[in-house]
């Protein structure tokens, strides 16, 4: 589901006004779904991304549709800005310097393989995010990532590092799931 550029636009300004309100209050903004149309209160799962001078400064998400799109983003956002434990929280005087992405993603589905040549051979450089499982180790790229890391077995290299796996591990029990995003920003 695409939405339309107005929807768009109040997206990302929900998410600078929850920022801005996360910097005064320590907490994000509260919204009333019932001001927001319907394609807005749906339930989606969402990451905010946040970068200054083309630097990761942020980005926290769900991988599940728990929220309403709205309130997922207004909450990512607040999260992103203040509470991921990679970053100190945002100051006041970065606020205007701050590049705010939203991807809103499709519900996961599971990627059937049988080696990781055959994985690897299946994934869509620029297109997929992927969801890698080993146990209780779990680690997501967004298909944003592809934009620097785009050859598919450097992809998935740096997805297993994220999850605490060596990169070149493998084992039959690796699940992966593949998931779309619409990006605005």
């Amino acid at each position: 589901m695409s939405l339309n550029k107005e929807n768009q636009q109040r997206l990302l300004d929900l998410a600078k006004n929850s920022i801005r309100q996360g910097s005064q209050t320590g907490r994000p903004i509260k919204i009333d779904l019932t001001d927001y149309p319907r394609e807005l209160t749906e339930l989606r799962a969402t990451f905010v991304t946040l970068e200054i001078s083309h630097q990761l400064r942020g980005c926290i998400g769900m991988l599940e549709a728990v929220r309403p799109l709205a309130e997922d983003i207004a909450e990512n956002a607040y999260s992103a800005a203040f509470k991921d434990p990679r970053f100190p929280p945002v100051e006041a005087d970065e606020l205007d310097n701050l590049d705010i992405h939203l991807s809103i993603l499709t519900p996961a589905e599971p990627v059937t393989f049988d080696s990781e040549r055959d994985l690897l051979a299946q994934l869509r450089p620029g297109i997929d995010g992927l969801i890698l499982e080993e146990g209780h180790r779990r680690g997501t790229f967004l298909p944003s990532v592809w934009e620097s890391l785009p050859e598919p077995e450097q992809f998935l290299r740096h997805l297993k590092q994220k999850a605490g796996l060596a990169p070149d591990y493998w084992s039959k029990n690796i699940r992966i799931y593949r998931y779309q995003a619409e990006i605005i920003g």
